[in-house]
Parts: C-alpha cells; sequence; structure tokens
C-alpha cells in the first residue's frame, strides 16, 4: 500500500475527558496543514451521534471536520464515500471492527480508501479503527475475543489494539500469533500509536509515559515481544 497509516491502541479524543490528545495533535502536524480537512469515520460505532459530535468538538478551531455516516444519520445523513477523496486526514473510531470491515465493502470504501492514501490523505484510526487496516487482529466483535483474518491489509500482519489496557488482550494475542492463526504482528497499549509510511513502521509514539508498543512474532510454537520504543509526544499547551 502506498500512503500513510497511524493506527492508534487507544487514546486520542475517544478516551480523554476534555478531547485533549497529544497524538491527535501529532496527527494534525503530519498534515503539514494550519487548518487540515479531517473526516471522522464512526460505522464501527454505528455511527454513533454523541461519538461524532466528540470528535467535532475535539477538532473544532483546528481542522475543518466532516462525518461520513452509512447509517443516515441525522444531521449527517448519508454520505457518499468518495468526499474522503477530497480529505487530508480520514480518522476511524472504534466499535465493531467485523461490522465496520462488512459494511465498508458494501459500499466500496476500501477502493476510496486506497486511492485516497495514494493521493495524501491520512489514514488513522483507533481500536476497531487501528484493526481495519491490518491483514488480521484481535476484536471482540463477536462477542469473546477472537481473531479476525480478512482485515483490509494496508499494513502487512496483526495488530492488537488495548493490549495491556483490556483483560484477555496480551495472552489471547500472543497464543494466536504463537499458533499461527494471526501473522506476526503489532501489540498497542492504550494511548499509544504505530505509524507507517508506504507499509513500512516509521515509529510508535505514546500520548502518556511508559505506554508500551511491542512487535509479536511466532517462534516455533510460540509468540515473542519485542519492544518498540514508542517516542512520548507533549499535548499541546
Amino acid at each position: 500500500m502506498i500512503g500513510t497509516v497511524l493506527a492508534l491502541g487507544g487514546g486520542g479524543f475517544s478516551m480523554s475527558d476534555d478531547g485533549a490528545s497529544a497524538i491527535d495533535d501529532h496527527l494534525l502536524d503530519l498534515t503539514g496543514k494550519p487548518v487540515p480537512k479531517v473526516c471522522f469515520v464512526p460505522t464501527a460505532s454505528g455511527d454513533a451521534g454523541i461519538y461524532a459530535r466528540r470528535f467535532e468538538a475535539a477538532f473544532a478551531g483546528r481542522a475543518e471536520t466532516s462525518v461520513l455516516s452509512l447509517f443516515c444519520q441525522d444531521p449527517w445523513g448519508y454520505s457518499d464515500p468518495t468526499m474522503l477523496l477530497d480529505q487530508d486526514v480520514v480518522y476511524v473510531g472504534g466499535g465493531s471492527t467485523a461490522n465496520l470491515l462488512a459494511l465498508w465493502r458494501l459500499h466500496g470504501l476500501p477502493g476510496v480508501l486506497e486511492k485516497a492514501a495514494a493521493n495524501g490523505t491520512i489514514l488513522a484510526g483507533i481500536s476497531a479503527g487501528m484493526n481495519c487496516w491490518f491483514d488480521g487482529s484481535s476484536t471482540d466483535s463477536f462477542g469473546p475475543l477472537a481473531p479476525l483474518r480478512d482485515g483490509l491489509g494496508f499494513v502487512a500482519g496483526s495488530a492488537c489494539p488495548h493490549y495491556l489496557g483490556e483483560p484477555g488482550r496480551r495472552e489471547k494475542y500472543l497464543g494466536w500469533v504463537g499458533d499461527g492463526v494471526l501473522a506476526d504482528g503489532y501489540a498497542v497499549d492504550e494511548y499509544a500509536a504505530v505509524w507507517f509510511v508506504d507499509g513500512e513502521l516509521v515509529e510508535a509514539v505514546c500520548e502518556r509515559p511508559d505506554r508500551p508498543v511491542f512487535r509479536v512474532e511466532r517462534d516455533g510454537d510460540r509468540a515473542t515481544e519485542t519492544p518498540v520504543p514508542a517516542r512520548y509526544l507533549r499535548a499541546s499547551s
């Protein structure tokens, strides 16, 4: 894949009481524009209105915001996915990874997103919005944690968000990679993120100290964790 992906294991405005987030600040800086166009895609939450309004409040005054709705939710109505071609950032919210992928494919988003990324749009997201870019992931879309192996594949390998923040995430993911159910990948704790350009890892970042990122790889019949140093970002004052 040609393009830029910033994938959050947790954090961002979604997990901030006041909407402030050093990772979101970093995301806007990556565009190189004073007031970038940022579109929020809340498909994984069923286009939850309160989620979209939190996004708009968090980015008000520093971005030209929009919301892509596939559920025809008021006040946005149905959005033509080609609107994503005119964005500097596409920011995907959390929720059900499985439902997100199914609906996106019905509405033709994978091709639109691939074209947008190739034209310079940054693809970002948290939790399900992290998972979707990889070949596979750890998800609770089906209730209990389960492996999902039909992601978009914009980034090779697998992903696990909320790595230390939610019970069972670490143990399950290590087991699936060790068994070969999921490919080698990246485990990202809450308040941390991984940045890829053209499919290659550039760096990991975090907005709270000591929030780890790991490269997880199969070694025989088990999985090993290799820490990926995460640069600490400070929120704008």
